[in-house]
């Protein structure tokens, strides 16, 4: 009599195949309806949460189908190690996501100057959705974000304030930020106060010459923020180049006697962590305008 020998079936590998599959095509979707359509950032990341919870799940039934396996030959090897592969895009960002969230401080607005950071031309609200409200930031989470990102500061530049200005305009374009404001700028002056300006003082002087003049206060120009006169400033917004999270990035340039000092300001749009983005941005940003700028750069 011939003995046949039935090869028992893991029914948690294949189970981890499917929910691998269904994590990996969740995942996608909502990164493509976020990067290049009008899933908003909260919407995604709700998605991508609930993507990375069913790649653990597979995970974990796809290594117990490979132990099967291993101790009884039972089916499934293939379908584990396709579950295996699948999780791997759901869950590498959610891993790099929490140990940035872990090691680096609780903020989402970093500033190159925390003692007088640059002001928002036109303030960016948005609606946080699940993510919470967010709070204004305490004296203690300025301090660790001291302490995290030592080696960010403002420049200085031994060049005239129109000459940087145009530089960083340039580098700015170069980096992929979309410029939404200008303000104080070479080739930014209001033109709508300058216009006033002389409509009011043609007013002010009357046709008849026996009628004395009498002199009209000038227009002011009315502004989002309360500025520093003499300062100049480019606010827009960055998209990440993979996932496209936006960010709100200001840059304030201040002429002090032969020198442009230039500062950055970079705050997520959403979330209460920016998982280090905005640091990083800010260095890069700077480094590019030191090489546009190249042997003009000050202490």
């Amino acid at each position: 009599m011939t003995v046949r020998y039935e090869r028992p079936i893991s029914r948690s590998a294949y189970f981890a195949r499917r929910l691998a599959l269904l994590a990996f095509a969740m995942f996608v979707l909502g990164w493509g309806l976020h990067r290049f359509g009008p899933l908003e950032t909260p919407s995604f990341l709700a998605i991508a949460l609930v993507a990375a919870g069913l790649a653990v799940v597979a995970f974990y039934l796809a290594i117990v189908g490979l132990a099967m396996l291993w101790r009884k030959g039972a089916k499934g090897g293939k379908a584990a190690g396709q579950a295996l592969l699948l999780v791997i895009l759901p869950l590498v960002p959610l891993a790099f996501a929490a140990s940035n969230y872990v090691n680096l401080p609780p903020i989402y607005d970093i500033s190159s100057d925390l003692a007088d950071p640059p002001q928002w031309i036109e303030e960016v609200k948005a609606d946080q959705s699940w993510l919470g409200e967010r709070k204004p930031e305490t004296a203690k989470e300025r301090q660790a974000e001291q302490n995290a990102y030592r080696t960010i500061s403002g420049r200085r530049y031994d060049g005239a304030l129109d000459r940087v200005y145009t530089a960083a305009l340039k580098v700015a374009d170069a980096m992929g930020i979309t410029v939404t404001e200008q303000r104080g700028g070479p080739e930014t002056a209001p033109a709508e106060a300058r216009v006033d300006s002389k409509k009011a003082a043609d007013e002010a002087v009357p046709d008849a010459p026996e009628n004395v003049p009498v002199p009209l206060p000038r227009p002011e120009y009315e502004m989002g923020q309360p500025v520093t006169v003499g300062d100049a400033f480019i606010q827009g917004v960055h998209r990440s180049l993979v996932f496209g999270f936006r960010q709100d990035v200001v840059i304030r340039m201040r002429e002090e006697a032969e020198t442009t000092l230039v500062d950055i300001r970079v705050a997520s749009r959403y979330g209460q962590h920016d998982l280090g983005s905005g640091a990083a941005f800010i260095e890069k940003y700077l480094r590019a305008l030191d090489a546009e700028l190249l042997g003009i750069a000050g202490d």
